[in-house]
This record gives structure tokens, C-alpha cells and sequence, in this order.
């Protein structure tokens, strides 16, 4: 632009307060100017300097927002370690301008089985979960290595609220969760399948079969909850 204008390096230079040598190291890249600096400079060339701040952009949800959330995170990781499945909570993931936390990574030693586990409270975009999960499950093996896990299969695993308003969408979007979660019997079994599976929970329940199956699948009882607001009131209780 200087070169473009006819200006000189002296006469940019003085307009900048800087020396003219340090305008040529500039120029050359070789100075390491200060903002400052470099906006001194683009006012003697009459250009105009802005400074673009983007924010990262967050798939998912952050970490432990909200009371639900976090209790259904901590009882699923409970029951997961009280069958000697090693986990790890709230791994976060980034990749440049993408940040996500994977609720749950769990790890069975005996037969080398990752599961990838998403905690919902609610659900509102099937399609947005579902690539939600696909970048998880590219990611995983690299985090479980990290962690000394050797993993000889890996699974996805929906783990929703019990709650009469889930289990509306559920019925409503039946057709695609077939497609999209066909494993609802023993989602959590350590087999080599991959199949990504779906299933209710209620961090209340101290049966030994903590998984439920939506009526959807079978269930008969209405579930324990009316609707997140209903369940947030009595998980606070």
C-alpha cells in the first residue's frame, strides 16, 4: 500500500512515530510489532484496522448447567462404576473454532468396550444430536488412548430422562430413531456391536435394572416425570 500511495518509508515512518528501519523490518516480516503499532501504521496509509473477535462455538452443552443434568451425569456414572466400568466425566473436546464436553466416557477393562455416552434432559434436534455424536465417536478412540483404555470396540449410547414429555417425542420421531438408535435391549452389554443405542433413566431408581425402556419399546408404567420442570422441582427436593 505504501509502495501503491507513492509514499516514502521516511515520510510513514514519522507519521507512525517509529524509525524507518523498524518500517522496513515491518514491511520485511521480520519485526514482531505491537497492536498499537500496527495501527499507527495503517493510519499513515489510510487504512482501516479492525480487530475480528470470534467466539468459539459450542456443541452441546456446557459442563454441568443446570441441576438435572448433573444429577442424571453423576447417577449414571455411579451405577457405571459399581459394575467396574472405569469413566471419565465432562471430557472436553476441541477442534479450532469447536468446543464440546462428551458427558460420559466409559471404559469395561475385560472386554475392551468404549461407550460414549450423552446425557439429554430434553430433545429437540434429532439430527443435530445425531452429527453431535458422529464428531464424538471420531474423537473418542484418540481421548480413551490418552487415558491408557486399549479399546477393541466402541458405541454411542443415548441416555434420556424418564419423562412423559420425552416420551412424546420419542413417539413422534419414532421412524428415525429406528434408524438412528436401533439398539434398545442391554445398551450397555459389551459386545463388539456398534450400533448406537437408546435408552431412559431416572437417577431416582435404585433397582438393579437402571436402564428403562421408553413405552415405545415395551414399557407399560407412565414415566416417573411429567416433564423437565416437573423433574428439576422434585430431583431439588
Amino acid at each position: 500500500m505504501r509502495g501503491r500511495l507513492g509514499l516514502t518509508l521516511e515520510a510513514v515512518a514519522a507519521a507512525a512515530a517509529i524509525s524507518a528501519s523498524y518500517l522496513t523490518r515491518i514491511e520485511a516480516g521480520r519485526a514482531n510489532p505491537t497492536f498499537d503499532t500496527v495501527d499507527r501504521v495503517c493510519a499513515a496509509l489510510g487504512l482501516q484496522l479492525a480487530l475480528d473477535v470470534r467466539p468459539p462455538i459450542f456443541v452441546g452443552h456446557a459442563p454441568m448447567q443446570d441441576l438435572v443434568h448433573a444429577r442424571c451425569s453423576a447417577y449414571v456414572d455411579r451405577r457405571l462404576r459399581e459394575h467396574s466400568w472405569s469413566t471419565a466425566r465432562e471430557v472436553a473436546l476441541v477442534d479450532g473454532r469447536y468446543r464440546g464436553w462428551i458427558d460420559l466416557l466409559a471404559f469395561d477393562p475385560t472386554t475392551g468396550c468404549l461407550l460414549i455416552i450423552e446425557i439429554k434432559t430434553r430433545i429437540d434436534d434429532i439430527g443435530g444430536l445425531e452429527r453431535q455424536l458422529s464428531w464424538y465417536e471420531r474423537a473418542a478412540p484418540e481421548l480413551a488412548r490418552e487415558r491408557g483404555w486399549r479399546t477393541r470396540s466402541t458405541r454411542s449410547v443415548l441416555l434420556v430422562l424418564a419423562t412423559e414429555e420425552i416420551e412424546h417425542v420419542l413417539h413422534a420421531n419414532r421412524d428415525v430413531l429406528a434408524v438412528a438408535f436401533p439398539l434398545r435391549d442391554d445398551v450397555l452389554q459389551a459386545s463388539r456391536a456398534t450400533a448406537r443405542g437408546l435408552a431412559l433413566i431416572d437417577p431416582r431408581r435404585r433397582r438393579r435394572d437402571w436402564l428403562m425402556r421408553s413405552r415405545l419399546d415395551g414399557r407399560r408404567s407412565v414415566a416417573p416425570y411429567r416433564d423437565y420442570a416437573d423433574a428439576a422441582r422434585r430431583l431439588a427436593g
